[in-house]
């Protein structure tokens, strides 16, 4: 009883420090860091947190630390330390464990089988590839959430739970640019689904793959079952659906299944570089189908969540690669996560291989065809057009004497930029900012600094406009 009754208090006590933290950063930055973050044990004056992600882990430990300690000292004065450590994984399935979809005969009385059937014969041999299970490794355990996929991991999650679809999530439509994660989702939705049901009738396959399908259908005049097991799937998932557009008669089919799978109330899953309103050549009512459900996209990532991707795959590969070439690594490669873990194969490779020691000169040396173009140099007067056209302001407010926070702030942003991105020196940063003081641009770089920690919104605008300076 004494136990439980401890419990409680240092529940109590936990419910008090998030009403001082929620009062001091707000709602929204509460939710995104301490949202999900769970009280754990207090032993020998160590209390013991527990954060769902390494991302979420690090950034509390790192920019809230001392106010939680300080917080927690105030309500229960045995609090000595607070330590945030990672939610503890499930245990890894074994390489044998892993489902994948193997082959079943194509006879109606066996299709009410977990796998699906493959296209008879007339289809043509190794057309069986596209029905192969997705990468064992691309599961919802190693996928690192940040802020920029966190709406797309959190709406995938969903999906792959439900035991039957919900109308406004279905279809769910995962879009972003090139390596940025939607397939790994993909792959995740299948592998959660499976895993939960193995009876679940689940196709997982390309647009492409469904365009040469439907093609060599209508060439052998194997429609019919061609529909049959495109219709008749628990789930049905397609990656690149964009590549659909322009191709009237696939897309024809594609929307007649569309359509069937709906009115089964089954589950559609699809993925694209662009959002429904951007897809060209595809006619009105099928851009209507597509985001009539749950539209979640992924944007370009951050320094964090490289960083934390970077960390995560040499932990897993069990490779000690220094904290300071992750970090180069993460602020010169920023163009796609599958470019960046790229990057870092190739560092550890060579160290391996060659036998030198990875360093960050060793990185720059080995990785210089990707680096050449991230290290451009970025003019004054490109800040200013890019940060005038993101905020909407005039170009002529840059060097302007008003204060208004509207162009103050864009104004604030480009200083910032400008001491991140050039060598130029703060007088001469202030000159090309109206003559101004170069105490005037050190208060503008403190303040971004600062907001960066607290705005995530600021963050954000941040790291996107360096990201389109140096790309």
């Amino acid at each position: 009883m004494e136990e439980v009754a401890g419990r409680k208090e240092l529940e109590a006590h936990w419910v008090r420090v998030c009403d001082r933290l929620r009062k001091e950063i707000g709602d929204k930055a509460f939710k995104t860091w301490f949202g999900e973050v769970e009280l754990g044990k207090l032993e020998t004056g160590k209390l013991r947190l527990y954060a769902p992600t390494r991302f979420v882990r690090d950034w509390v430990a790192r920019h809230y630390g001392d106010r939680v300690l300080a917080y927690w000292q105030a309500v229960n004065t045995t609090v000595a330390s607070v330590e945030v450590n990672l939610v503890p994984p499930p245990a890894p399935r074994r390489a044998n464990d892993i489902i994948a979809m193997p082959p079943v005969p194509t006879s109606p009385q066996n299709y009410q089988s977990s796998a699906l059937p493959r296209l008879g014969p007339a289809i043509g041999r190794g057309s069986e590839d596209a029905f192969q299970g997705p990468e064992a490794r691309y599961t919802f355990a190693n996928f690192v959430v940040g802020k920029p996929n966190e709406f797309a991991y959190a709406a995938a999650r969903n999906i792959a739970e439900q035991d039957r679809p919900l109308p406004e999530r279905n279809p769910l439509y995962i879009f972003g640019g090139v390596g940025l994660g939607k397939t790994h989702l993909m792959h995740a939705i299948w592998h959660a689904i499976r895993e939960r049901d193995p009876k679940t009738r689940v196709l997982y396959l390309t647009a492409e793959s469904f365009v040469n399908r439907f093609i060599q259908a209508l060439r052998t005049k194997n429609t019919g079952q061609f529909k049959e097991l495109f219709r008749n799937v628990d789930v049905l998932m397609v990656d690149d659906v964009q590549f659909i557009c322009g191709k009237e008669a696939s897309q024809d089919e594609f929307f007649f299944t569309f359509n069937s799978l709906v009115e089964q109330n089954k589950q559609i899953v699809l993925s694209s570089e662009k959002p429904p309103s951007e897809l060209q050549d595809i006619e009105e009512r099928m851009r209507s189908r597509l985001g009539s459900g749950l539209v979640a996209d992924i944007h370009s990532s951050t320094y964090e969540l490289r960083l934390s991707i970077l960390q995560t795959k040499a932990e897993n590969a069990r490779v000690p690669v220094p904290v300071a070439v992750l970090e180069f690594l993460a602020h010169k490669i920023s163009t796609n996560i599958r470019e960046l873990e790229g990057a870092l194969n190739r560092v550890v490779a060579h160290g391996q291989l060659i036998g030198r020691e990875i360093t960050v000169e060793m990185a720059q040396d080995v990785l210089h065809d990707l680096l050449r173009q991230a290290d451009r140099k970025v003019t004054v007067d490109e800040i200013q057009q890019r940060v005038a056209a993101h905020y909407n302001i005039k170009l002529a407010e840059m060097s302007s004497p008003r204060r208004a926070r509207s162009v103050a702030r864009p104004r604030q942003v480009a200083m910032y930029l400008a001491k991140q991105l050039t060598t130029l020196s703060l007088p001469q940063i202030g000159k090309r900012f109206g003559n101004r003081d170069h105490t005037t641009v050190m208060h503008a770089v403190r303040k971004i600094e600062e907001l960066k920690i607290s705005d995530l919104s600021i963050a954000e605008d941040v790291e996107l406009l360096k990201r389109q300076l140096q790309g």
